[in-house]
């Protein structure tokens, strides 16, 4: 096989098995798919959770993970996010004429890898070669089930007297991405994971779990200002309670970006009740991932600020956060 991507790759011919026999099939060689049929046939349930998503993060390949890491995480965390348990995942790939194979090896091995830490199984897949410059871009759709029964978890629920939990330090992806983009020397890694255990060990624990939500693009003013307004309620956080690395922190003010805005791609907020917060956090700190988790704030109910993020700021006072506005540079994922 060629050392890069050819647009004979892509033509269904002898070129196109190479590709699938050398690098997807051993890399996720299971039953389901090694049948190469047109469509996978698996088990399923009354009800169902679905995503789908696409990468396009540039570099491929980052310090701390890979797009073939990140399209896991990225999928089976939305999943979970709902209370489900990922099962299945669909992978995409489009690669453009003089991708490095070995890249594509890196990154299809670390998919595999990462999708057998979460816990899921890469049933089907398509590859579709394109002229370009040697990139590489991947579609992802993942199913997760509920065996027992939908489980009543949504941005709907936050509720007067939630406390609000972080599972994390904050921007650390955001940052690794940027890095790279501006060729800054630093040692920040991305927090790219499958919060599987999490959120597993939350569910599994019986407290009333009213919302979680993934903290990706827009970062975490972006999401609680979203909870806020779906729930009908007042987030307030405090600015000192939010879990920040230095590393990040000094990053942030070297290039002028508002922590609070800054994604991740593997950390999550959860509200629960506030009687049950300590056990929720304790939980979430014992489980891989949430070493760094912290509770940053509260719901309230109140009708003259109803959908509002309020942050409690470091000098005393009050400041209103709202969705991010403009692009976000970089892209993330």
């Amino acid at each position: 096989m060629s050392d890069v991507i050819t647009m004979a790759h892509g033509s269904g011919g002898s070129a196109t098995g190479e590709l699938i026999d050398e690098i997807f099939a051993p890399a996720f060689s299971n039953e389901t798919l090694l049948a190469m049929e047109d469509s996978a046939v698996v088990d399923g349930s009354k009800k169902i959770a679905m995503t789908t998503d696409s990468f396009v993060v540039t570099p491929l390949i980052f310090n701390g993970g890979d797009i073939g890491r990140l399209c896991v995480c990225g999928t089976v965390n939305d999943l979970l996010m709902r209370g489900a348990v990922p099962k299945y995942i669909t992978c995409g790939f489009i690669l453009e004429e003089g991708l490095e194979t070995d890249t594509l090896k890196k990154c299809v091995a670390s998919l595999a890898e990462t999708a057998k830490e979460a816990g899921v199984c890469v049933v089907a897949g398509d590859t579709k070669v394109v002229e370009g410059h040697g990139g590489l871009y991947i579609n992802t759709a993942g199913v997760g089930l509920f065996p027992d029964g939908d489980k009543d978890i949504s941005a709907l629920n936050s509720a007067d007297g939630d406390e609000i939990i972080v599972s994390g330090t904050m921007g650390d992806h955001h940052a690794t991405i940027m890095a790279h983009r501006l060729e800054i020397d630093t040692d920040i890694k991305s927090d790219n994971a499958p919060l599987t255990e999490m959120t597993s060990r939350l569910l599994a624990s019986g407290i009333p779990i009213h919302t979680m939500r993934d903290i990706t693009r827009g970062g975490l003013g972006t999401v609680l200002k979203e909870l806020a307004q779906s729930s009908n309620t007042v987030f307030y956080i405090n600015e000192e309670m939010i879990p920040i690395a230095h590393s990040v922190r000094e990053f942030a003010r070297l290039t002028g970006i508002d922590p609070v805005y800054m994604g991740n791609e593997g950390k999550m907020v959860v509200t629960v009740p506030g009687e049950f917060a300590d056990k929720a956090l304790e939980i979430i700190r014992g489980s891989r991932y949430g070493e760094n988790a912290a509770v940053i704030g509260e719901v309230k109910k109140d009708e003259n600020r109803t959908g509002k993020l309020i942050m409690r700021t470091k000098l005393g006072g009050e400041r209103s956060l709202d969705i991010l506005r403009g692009e976000g540079l970089p892209r993330i994922c």
